[in-house]
């Protein structure tokens, strides 16, 4: 018998556009992994971070965070695998910001006991005020003096928030220094306007093979993998899965690499078609 899983992005795709779950998703994806089911997801968040948005479905399998960087146990967090940027490039990509435009990122890491951490500058600029401000509470955030790599901590993303203007110079001075040494994730903040993401993490620290490493821990063929996404960071699901799904509000790019297009994040596109899917599913089953 073939093992089907199913793995969602969160943000765009499962999470609606206030960044929540409705008590219809909850439902579904709760009764769907009590009858069995294997669902994950993958996404650009930490653990800590992610938990906090979607904490109501019990997740039993492995999670895919930090767009592939870091595999982590569903239930209690605990560190599974995962892709390590090299720390002297770490330092050497802080150093390059602070050079060409006096821009300093997140550094998103585990500390020696495997603890996620969040380290930076003091905070003046917008968009890295409304992306802090946008997690209260959250305690893996540490402001330093001046950020560099401690020792005994693993870079998983370097990250820098700012207008397209400001980070441009940034990726293009670290792609020519490092090549394909890294893996470079830059994209538009569907949350903060006008704003851009600008990350850096190990070569390997993305959603294909953060798919292909999780598909190993759990025993699935990655052909039999569905993925749903929305966003440009999620072509490396749609590449590494036997089957991408795009919901109605994806980038026009990913849509045309799905094999189905289906309702938006805000009209539970998701778990509409996880619902009717697994239903079908079981009728099969029972009818032979």
């Amino acid at each position: 018998m073939i093992t089907e899983a199913y793995i969602t992005d969160l943000d765009g795709t499962l999470l609606t556009s206030e960044q929540k779950l409705t008590d219809y998703t909850v439902q579904v994806f709760t009764e769907a992994l009590d009858q069995g089911a294997i669902i994950s997801y993958a996404t650009a968040r930490g653990y800590v971070s992610a938990a906090r948005a979607v904490s109501q479905i019990p997740w039993k399998y492995p999670l895919i965070l930090y767009n592939g960087a870091l595999i982590c146990d569903g239930i209690n967090g605990k560190v599974i695998d995962g892709y390590w940027l090299d720390p002297v490039i770490s330092g050497e990509i802080i150093a390059l910001g602070r050079e060409l435009g006096g821009i300093s990122p997140f550094y998103f890491s585990l500390d020696e006991a495997d603890c996620e951490r969040v380290l930076h500058e003091p905070l003046t600029r917008s968009g890295e005020v409304q992306f802090f401000n946008s997690r209260p509470g959250d305690k893996r955030f540490r402001e330093v003096n001046k950020l560099e790599c401690p020792d005994g901590f693993r870079t998983l993303i370097i990250s820098y928030i700012g207008l397209l203007e400001e980070l441009q110079p940034i990726r293009q001075a670290v792609q020519e220094r490092f090549g394909n040494q890294l893996q470079v994730h830059f994209m538009k903040d569907i949350y903060i306007e006008d704003h851009y993401f600008l990350e850096f993490s190990h070569r390997m620290g993305n959603k294909s093979e953060g798919l292909k490493l999780w598909a190993r821990h759990v025993g699935v063929e990655t052909g039999n993998i569905t993925v749903f996404g929305d966003h440009l960071n999620d072509f490396g699901l749609f590449s590494a899965a036997g089957r991408g799904i795009a919901v109605q509000n994806a980038q026009p790019e990913l849509k045309a690499l799905a094999h189905d297009v289906i309702a938006s994040n805000n009209e539970e596109g998701v778990a509409a078609y996880l619902e009717q899917t697994l239903k079908l599913k079981r009728e099969r089953v029972s009818g032979e």
